[in-house]
This record gives C-alpha cells, sequence and structure tokens, in this order.
C-alpha cells in the first residue's frame, strides 16, 4: 500500500495529493510540474485522425519539422515516441549490461529505468566524476537545479565514450527555452539527445518527445518502440506547433518575464531561489518541507524533495489574478 504521507517521486499528481491533503474548495494550483502554464492553442483536427491508425507519411513530416525545430540535421537522426519518459524506458533495455553514471540530483527516472533494467548505476555530482562509466546520463538545463552544462566538455565526452562503445545521454527536457544549450545540431556516434515536446507548449498530457541521434541507433530506437506508437492527433499537433516559429518566439520571451515575475513573488517573502529554468523555479527554505505542507493545506501543491529537504520547486503559475493571489496570501500567513 501507498503510504499518502511519503514525499511524491513526480509533480502533478493529484491524486496522491488530494489523498495526504483533501479536496481544495477552490480546487488545485499546481505548480509542481515545470510545464508551461501558457500553453499552444489546439488547432481544430480532422476527425479522421482520430478514427484510424496513424499515417505513416504523417510520422515522417513530422521528423522533417521537429529536425529543422531542433536543428537535426535531417530526419533520419529522430525518432518519435510517446513521451521522452518512453524512451527513457526504453533505451536502457537496448543496451547491454552498462555501468551507468548519472549526474544528479535530477529527473529519478534515468536512474530508475538503467537500473530497473539491470545496469549498476553509479550516481553521480558533476560530470568530471562519470568519464569512466560506459554511459552517462546528464540534464542541460537540468532538472531541478537548472544546471548547465558546456557544450564542448559534453561533445568531447560522447567522443570518448565512443571510442569504446559508450554513450552519453543528454535530456534536453527544458532546452526549448535555451535553445543554445542544445546538441541535437551535433549528434554523432556516442552521443543520443532527448526532447520533451509538452513541457513547453503546454500539452503534456499529447505525450509527444524525440530521440535525436546517430542513424544507427535511432532506427534501433524506432524499431524497437514499434509502429504506430505515437497517435494521429499528437503528430498533426506536434507538426503544427514546432513549425509556428512566431509562437516559439514570443512564448520563449513570456516564458522568461515570468519566471523573473515569481522570483520577485519569492524572494520577495524571504525565499532564496538558487536555480531553475524558465518554466520552474528551485527555491532553498530552512524548513522546505513544513512550507510544502503549508502551501499543500491550502490547496498549492509545490515538488518536495527527498534528496534535498531544503528544496522547493515551483511552476509558474498561470494567468489568473486569483491563482496568483492564492500563492501571495498562502506565502505571506507562511511569512
Amino acid at each position: 500500500m501507498t503510504d499518502p504521507f511519503a514525499l511524491p517521486i513526480h509533480g502533478g499528481d493529484l491524486g496522491a495529493a488530494e489523498a495526504r491533503f483533501g479536496r481544495p474548495a477552490a480546487g488545485w494550483l499546481d505548480l509542481s510540474t515545470g510545464v508551461n502554464p501558457f500553453a499552444y492553442p489546439l488547432p481544430p483536427l480532422d476527425p479522421a485522425l482520430w478514427e484510424k491508425l496513424p499515417d505513416r507519411a504523417l510520422e515522417l513530416a513530422l521528423r522533417g519539422v521537429a529536425a529543422d525545430a531542433y536543428g537535426a540535421a535531417s530526419a533520419e537522426q529522430l525518432a518519435t515516441a510517446p513521451g521522452s519518459q518512453a524512451l527513457i524506458q526504453l533505451l536502457p533495455r537496448l543496451r547491454p549490461f552498462s555501468t551507468v553514471a548519472v549526474v544528479g540530483p535530477t529527473y529519478g527516472e534515468h536512474a530508475a529505468c538503467w537500473s530497473n533494467a539491470g545496469h549498476q548505476v553509479q550516481p553521480c555530482e558533476a560530470l568530471e566524476n562519470a568519464a569512466a562509466a560506459d554511459v552517462v546520463v546528464v540534464g542541460n538545463p537540468n532538472n531541478p537545479d537548472g544546471r548547465c552544462h558546456d557544450s564542448r566538455q559534453l561533445l568531447d565526452l560522447a567522443d570518448s565514450l565512443a571510442e569504446r562503445g559508450g554513450l552519453l545521454v543528454v535530456d534536453e527536457a527544458f532546452a526549448d527555452c535555451q535553445p543554445e544549450l542544445s546538441l541535437a545540431g551535433q549528434v554523432r556516434p556516442g552521443l543520443l539527445v532527448l526532447r520533451s515536446f509538452g513541457k513547453f507548449f503546454g500539452l503534456a498530457g499529447l505525450r509527444l518527445g524525440f530521440a535525436i541521434g546517430d542513424p544507427t541507433l535511432i532506427r534501433l530506437l524506432r524499431s524497437a518502440i514499434g509502429p504506430w506508437a505515437v497517435g494521429g492527433p499528437a503528430l498533426a499537433i506536434g507538426r503544427l506547433a514546432l513549425a509556428d516559429t512566431a509562437w516559439i518566439a514570443e512564448t520563449r520571451r513570456r516564458l522568461d518575464a515570468e519566471a523573473a515575475a515569481l522570483d520577485r513573488l519569492l524572494t520577495g517573502f524571504g525565499l532564496s531561489v538558487i536555480g531553475g529554468t524558465p518554466l520552474f523555479r528551485l527555491v532553498n527554505a530552512s524548513r522546505a518541507w513544513a512550507l510544502y505542507e503549508h502551501l499543500g493545506q491550502r490547496g498549492i501543491l509545490v515538488r518536495p524533495f527527498a534528496v534535498a529537504p531544503r528544496w522547493l520547486r515551483f511552476g509558474l503559475p498561470p494567468e489568473d489574478i486569483l491563482a496568483r493571489q492564492r500563492l501571495r496570501d498562502a506565502l505571506a500567513a507562511w511569512q
């Protein structure tokens, strides 16, 4: 039986939050994820997309648009999946037994999936300490602290790993706001880049993600994923959204402004912002778990971390004056 009072291992689980705190009268203000609250506007869709199996031509078209959006050389370097989580789970099953260095603290599913597939996982705090492993996994920018890694250092590590059949996996789930960090345009043997569609576009329920890498590994991933893994509506919406350069540029500007506004709100109530990305902010608080409980009892869900008792992660609040006032009032009551 799951302990309702255990700290969550992921954000967004409102069912678990209600088991812990009860159902808030005003509904949940869910700030526990790093999903854009200003979602891409859903276009009208051809009903046939819901009625038929996904068309291969539509998947190829999406890969072409995604290659352009992410800076990859060609669609042959991309595999589509129902979310980057599916790729995180699948990849360890395609590798022989390996020592795997996961640079953390980071998204917990990386270590869990490699370990569950029988690999020897070696958590490490610095990229420099990971070079001896067969596989290295790193977030860039990292979740939850927003750490960024030098591109040249990552590429040199990928080349070194490739020489002995190893692999560098770079999780760029939050790189849409900081495209200058991406290695998608420089993939090669020994380097695999993961991209998440739903976070930046605010459509996490769509379940769409990409692997970008050397075509040999990408073909293996496509074969393992199998046919029709991504539904027709997701393929169509992904193609439109990734090609909408005006919306992407404006959203980057907006998220930067929203993150700065959230920083001002948090620091105004004595919280120290120590990292993050434009989609979430990480704060350090002396009684972080108590603050998590305080906010939860007021229907505001944020993300605590068992590995870092002083950390809380705040996602961006929606464009709702009442929602923002709820957060302000709850922080004022805490202070």
